[in-house]
């Protein structure tokens, strides 16, 4: 699911599920993106508000550095031993 074309139904998919999955479980999301720009990506404040609310503040980070897997292995596949 993307928000970045500001899909306003895709918004409130991710509020429904945060907000079921808060309440009765674990919740794993991945970004790109660090946490301070989500905002910008949901079309309406009000929404984007309550998933922040409910994704970001009862949150584990976990904040992976360096290069990607994907940049090494092909580094490595184009240059074998």
């Amino acid at each position: 699911m993307t928000l970045e074309s500001g899909n306003p139904t895709a918004a409130q998919v991710l509020l429904d599920v945060a907000d079921r999955r808060m309440r009765t479980g674990s919740l794993l999301l991945t970004s790109q993106y660090p946490a301070d720009t989500w905002h910008g990506f949901f079309p309406d404040p009000t929404v984007a508000d309550a998933v922040l609310d409910r994704v970001v503040h009862q949150a584990h980070r976990v904040q992976l550095k360096g290069e990607s897997m994907r940049k090494i292995r092909g580094r490595a596949a184009l240059n074998p031993g």
